[in-house]
């Protein structure tokens, strides 16, 4: 049996991951040069000016199959803005997931609302139906599913629950891009779907933003929301309370380039993952994403549940031991819920109040967050290796993971 490369044997790889965004502009290339220098030579840098950015909304809203985008600074404001324009305020609270990038939670906040969180399930990592509906309050206004790593929520009950309590259902997708639930793409099925084009995701502007929509009503609201609530067609009146959340022309530039590689971006990782996923799922003690009938994962990134007790190690043993065969990997991903970091446990939300998880008159009673609240997503979190994904990965580079967890694995399983 090889010896693991962490305990003196020869790694599996010794040459460094293809990356998305490396030097040598595989991502970022002529088309995207091209577009930024046509806004740079316009002058005309600011989308009220410019027509990149309504470019991109327009055929960002094509190519998702909705009425409306409404393009923004960030994943984050993108979120913002549905909640704007779905009109969460002080007094609601809104149900979401604990395992995710704290941009979700951030505009419920700043929005003085409660984010209230609902327990996953062990193999998708995503909130569980049963449990979004056992933490509806009198003050529930909203749900806010997030399609961790790519892979699709259970949507079907979570809009029967919507319905049922008369809740709207917000979609993050920031990490979801062209995953699919029953033959519907997600950020279709709720009443809006927010993206991301930070850095890191399938498509990139740097960062970026962007909301969809069938109802034009609320993409109205949320086109106000994202401009200061300025009517501009009224001159110079302001109808709502909004903030500057506008996408510039050159992020759109870039965003309008990218746009027609994500198909083939998806198509790319979704066949390499495949390829993983039929090499490892036989090894016990190994959970990759499960094979849903109907569901198809668009893998922002390749999550790995380890049974860490079969194997007798540490999660940080078992990442440290698959880095030492060459495999880039993290440990945890976020670590902790976030209702477990600081801003929420401790109530540190405003300088000089913890509004609104305390002294809210709106809402009527404080707010705890505490260890235990989602008991499934504490123990997924303290199980997770994560494995960075990228379209330019090859079969050979695919095989050499599998290989590496191979071994890793067999190696522990002799010497529990």
């Amino acid at each position: 049996m090889p010896l693991p490369a962490k305990y003196g044997g020869k790694p599996v790889r010794t040459k460094p991951f293809p990356t998305v965004n490396d030097i040598s502009g595989r991502a970022i290339g002529d088309a995207e040069i091209k577009e930024v220098l046509e806004v740079l030579k316009s002058g005309k840098l600011n989308r009220v000016y410019g027509d990149k950015v309504r470019s991109f909304e327009a055929k960002f809203a094509e190519f998702m199959g909705v009425k409306h985008a409404i393009a923004s600074t960030s994943g984050t404001a993108a979120i913002h803005i549905a909640l704007g324009a779905i009109g969460v305020s002080p007094g609601h609270d809104v149900i979401t997931a604990p395992i995710t990038d704290m941009g979700t939670i951030i505009p419920i906040l700043f929005q003085g609302a409660i984010p209230l969180f609902a327990d996953v399930t062990e193999d998708t990592f995503n909130i569980d139906p049963r449990y979004v509906e056992k933490r509806i309050t009198n003050k529930t206004h909203a749900i806010v599913p997030v399609h961790l790593f790519g892979m699709p929520v259970d949507m079907d009950p979570i809009m029967e629950i919507a319905e049922k309590y008369g809740l709207y259902v917000i979609e993050d997708c920031a990490q979801a891009y062209l995953a699919e639930y029953k033959g519907k793409v997600v950020g279709t099925i709720g009443h809006m779907g927010c993206f991301s084009l930070q850095q890191s995701k399938h498509i990139t502007a740097g960062d970026g933003g962007v909301t969809i929509t069938n109802d034009d009503e609320l993409a109205r609201r949320a086109a106000l929301f994202a401009d200061k609530g300025w009517d501009r067609k009224r001159g110079r009146e302001y109808v709502m309370l909004g903030l500057n959340y506008r996408m510039t022309e050159l992020q759109g530039a870039v965003a309008l380039a990218q746009l027609p590689k994500l198909k083939w971006i998806v198509e790319k990782r979704r066949k390499l993952a495949e390829r993983l996923t039929e090499q490892i799922e036989e090894l016990e003690g190994l959970n990759p994403l499960p094979r849903i009938r109907g569901v198809k994962p668009s893998y922002w990134q390749y999550p790995i549940r380890v049974e860490l007790d079969r194997f007798k190690v540490t999660l940080d043993e078992f990442a440290e031991a698959l880095k030492a065969e060459g495999i880039p990997c993290g440990a945890g991903y976020i670590g902790e819920p976030l209702y477990l970091k600081k801003p929420l446990k401790e109530r540190k939300t405003f300088m000089k109040t913890s509004f609104p998880l305390a002294n809210n008159p709106f809402y009527g009673r404080n707010v705890e967050y505490y260890e235990g609240l989602c008991p499934t997503a504490e123990r997924v979190l303290r199980q997770l290796v994560v494995i960075p994904w990228n379209e330019f990965y090859t079969k050979d580079d695919v095989d050499d993971i599998a290989e590496a967890l191979r071994k890793i694995v067999n190696y522990y399983t002799s010497h529990r």
